[in-house]
């Protein structure tokens, strides 16, 4: 009888990956990924920042843009992520109901602390900003939507840390590197690993300037049912507001957010 397949693979599915990529479609999402880091790119700039020839370039462009995947704008000559690449990225949002379980919460924890309010998830060894509720103050901090922050470097980031195994942990610490953003940067594992410590005894972390000088956050993680931290609700401000003297207060505020979260998808959260 015939090895069964699951359903949805192909006989190859179990090959070498490099054997079962398509170049064109590699192509395209590489100019998909330029353009979601960019405020927008001429073809001359896309080309050589990919390494491909601008009649490739162009070729995908005019493709993704007949899909409303990207679009240009005839005035400047740049090319920008299109309403159906939202609407893609709105489709991964869905999936659990995470992003619209936490805007209530987001939004009372905004008003709590006058901060603007995050949700994050680990993806590909970094967190990724999946929403936001900003604060009303003209000074104020700003991760829109598919923002990228490093998990050494990020709020967010060392409240996941804290609550992964030590082989989640050392897998992730082996695919980074701990970069030096600013003089307050943990670029070590040992004070990595300490700090860690001191978030798991709190029940929240804190990003002294860590990422982006002048600018504080405090972050918890969100358990799910299974006991698996899947993401992160922080609070981010200048420090001229989140004083060192707030950290506490902010920090218990943000820590009961992340326990209601968790309750709502059947976790528990200390």
């Amino acid at each position: 009888m015939a090895e069964k397949r699951a359903r949805g693979r192909p006989r190859g599915f179990n090959e070498p990956k490099t054997q079962s990529t398509i170049q064109s479609l590699d192509r395209a999402l590489d100019i998909l990924e330029l353009l979601a880091r960019s405020s927008g790119l001429t073809l001359t700039e896309i080309a050589n920042d990919l390494d491909q020839s601008p009649a490739t370039a162009y070729r995908v462009l005019m493709t993704l843009e007949k899909r409303g995947v990207v679009e240009a704008d005839a005035n400047t000559q740049t090319w920008h992520i299109g309403p159906t690449a939202f609407r893609l990225g709105s489709a991964f949002l869905r999936r659990t109901g995470l992003v619209e379980r936490s805007r209530p919460v987001m939004r009372s924890l905004m008003e709590a602390t006058g901060e603007t309010a995050n949700l994050g998830i680990a993806r590909e060894n970094s967190i990724l900003f999946v929403s936001q509720v900003e604060t009303n103050e003209t000074i104020r901090a700003f991760f829109p939507p598919g923002t990228r922050s490093p998990f050494h470097a990020s709020g967010i980031g060392k409240a996941l840390l804290s609550q992964y195994s030590d082989q989640q942990m050392q897998k992730i610490l082996r695919n980074s590197t701990l970069e030096r953003f600013t003089p307050q940067t943990i670029t070590t594992q040992e004070g990595l690993l300490e700090e860690l410590a001191c978030i798991r005894a709190q029940g929240f972390s804190f990003d002294d300037e860590e990422r982006t000088s002048g600018m504080r956050c405090i972050a918890a993680p969100i358990i799910d049912a299974s006991g698996e931290a899947i993401a992160g609700i922080s609070v981010s401000g200048p420090t001229s507001r989140m004083t060192k003297d707030q950290i506490a207060h902010i920090g218990e505020l943000v820590r009961i957010a992340a326990a209601e979260l968790s309750a709502g998808l059947g976790g528990i959260s200390d």
